[in-house]
C-alpha cells in the first residue's frame, strides 16, 4: 500500500465552520523500516484543540496544521502489516495518525490497548486521552478533596462528562454541571450521576450556581471559558481552585466579557492553574487501574457520539463545536 484517504486542511475556518475548510485527498505511506507498522485505523477521536490547531501561528505544546496537508490526532486500529518486535499483526493499538484510514506507526509512538480491561471506543475515551485529562485536572492540578464541591462546563461532552463522573467518585459532596439543552442536562443527572444540572442556553448562570453552591464552588473544571468562566468566578469559595482545560467558547462567539471580572480572583484569593495533559504522563498507569475497575463495576458511564466513515470528519468536529455531541465524538472507519 503506497497511499491512504485522509482528511486535509484546504483553507483556514472561521469560528465554528471547520467542515467547509476541510476535504479529503490521498497522502502517502513510507515503506515500513525496523519498528514501524502499518495500522488499519477503526476510530479516530474528535477533540476540540484540533480546531485551534488550525489556525495560524504556533502552539507552545504542538504545532499547527499546514494548509494542503493532513490533520492528525488519536486513533485506534488494527496492525495489518509489522516490522516491530513488540507490535504484531492483528493488536490493537493506539497512536496519533488519525484522520486517515491507515497509519504507518513507529513502535514507540503507539500503545498496545487491552481490550478485556475497556473496549476499543473506550482507550479513545474513558481510558484515554479524554478521561485522562480529566483525572489530571482534578487531582494534581485541582487538588480535589472528599466533601468538596465540583462545577464543570462543558459538561455534556467528553471530559467534562468524565469529570463530573470521577469527582463524584473520588468523594465530592456536589457536583453540578453545565451543558446546553434539556437532553443533554437530563443525561448527566439521570445516567452520569451529576447532582444538577444547568442548561446555560436557558438559565441566569449566575444565580444558578448561587442557587447550586449557596456556598460556593471549591473546584470549578472550566472547559468552556468565556462568561460561564466570569459567572463562576462569582459564586467561587475564598481560596477556591480552578482547573483551566479549554475555553472552547473563543470559536463561537465574539461576545467575550471583560478582563477586568477577574478582580473576583483577588477579592477570593482564587488559584487559576491552566494545564497540558501530557505533563503528567506518570500518574497513567495509576489512572487506567482506577478507571478500569470503575468501567468493570459500572460505576461510570462511558457514552459516544459516534460519526459513521472519514466522509463525515469535518461535520463530527463543526457538531462537537457548536455542541451536538453527547460523551465523546470519534470517527468510525473501519470494523
Amino acid at each position: 500500500m503506497k497511499e491512504t484517504t485522509a482528511v486535509l486542511l484546504a483553507r483556514r475556518p472561521e469560528g465554528t465552520k471547520v467542515a467547509e475548510a476541510l476535504t479529503l485527498g490521498t497522502i502517502p505511506l513510507p515503506d515500513l523500516t525496523p519498528g514501524a507498522v502499518l495500522v488499519r485505523n477503526q476510530y479516530m477521536s474528535v477533540d476540540p484543540s484540533t480546531r485551534g490547531r488550525m489556525d495560524p501561528g504556533e502552539k507552545q505544546y504542538t504545532t499547527n496544521f499546514e494548509i494542503g496537508g493532513p490533520l492528525d490526532g488519536s486513533a485506534i486500529g488494527i496492525v495489518v502489516e509489522s516490522e516491530s518486535s513488540i507490535l504484531p499483526v492483528g493488536a490493537t493499538v493506539r497512536h496519533r495518525s488519525g484522520w486517515r484510514e491507515f497509519a504507518v506507526v513507529d513502535d514507540s509512538a503507539a500503545t498496545i490497548c487491552d481490550l478485556a480491561k475497556a473496549p476499543a471506543t473506550s482507550w479513545l475515551s474513558a481510558m484515554g486521552q479524554t478521561g485522562f485529562t480529566a483525572y489530571a485536572g482534578l487531582l494534581p492540578v485541582g487538588e480535589l478533596k472528599p466533601g468538596e464541591t465540583v462545577f464543570v462546563t462543558g459538561a455534556g461532552g467528553a471530559v467534562g462528562s468524565m469529570a463530573g463522573q470521577f469527582a463524584r467518585l473520588m468523594g465530592a459532596s456536589t457536583v453540578i454541571g453545565s451543558a446546553g439543552g434539556a437532553p443533554k442536562c437530563a443525561w448527566l443527572t439521570d445516567e452520569c450521576g451529576f447532582d444538577a444540572a444547568i442548561d446555560y442556553r436557558t438559565a441566569d448562570m449566575r444565580a444558578a450556581l448561587g442557587e447550586a453552591f449557596p456556598d460556593g464552588i471549591d473546584l470549578f473544571f472550566d472547559n468552556v471559558g468565556g462568561w460561564q468562566l466570569v459567572h463562576a468566578l462569582h459564586n467561587m469559595t475564598i481560596h477556591g481552585r480552578i482547573s483551566m482545560c479549554g475555553a472552547v467558547s473563543n470559536f463561537g462567539t465574539k461576545d467575550q466579557p471583560s478582563m477586568a471580572e477577574l478582580i473576583e480572583t483577588v477579592l477570593r484569593r482564587v488559584t487559576i492553574r491552566g494545564f497540558i495533559v501530557r505533563d503528567f504522563e506518570p500518574l497513567r498507569p495509576e489512572f487506567e487501574e482506577r478507571v478500569s475497575g470503575w468501567l468493570a463495576s459500572g460505576d461510570l458511564v462511558d457514552r459516544a457520539t459516534v460519526f459513521e466513515g472519514i466522509e463525515n470528519a469535518g461535520a463530527g468536529l463543526e457538531g462537537l463545536l457548536n455542541g451536538a455531541n453527547l460523551g465523546k465524538a470519534l470517527i468510525h472507519l473501519s470494523d
